[in-house]
């Protein structure tokens, strides 16, 4: 729970961020979030079968937030 809320969290910071590299690396701090939720969200699958069916969405949606972080991350170092 708590690295799922940190994702945001951390996003909303980034928001207003300093600088270009506070928010490269605000951002950075929530993919590294998203991914300990992803890791999570596997473990609760491979362990809490009756609880399979809710959460693989939930797993699929933290891919996509990685994707989503990552390449805002990428296109961010790209601008500098």
């Amino acid at each position: 729970m708590r690295s799922g809320t940190s994702i945001g969290a951390n996003v909303e910071e980034a928001q207003n961020a300093e600088s270009k590299p506070d928010f490269i690396h605000k951002m950075s701090i929530s993919l590294k979030e998203a991914r300990e939720t992803n890791y999570w969200l596997k473990i609760l699958i491979a362990t809490e079968k009756q609880l399979e069916p809710r959460l693989v969405p939930l797993l699929n949606e933290s891919n996509e937030l990685i994707s989503i972080l990552h390449a805002i991350i990428k296109n961010s170092k790209a601008k500098n």
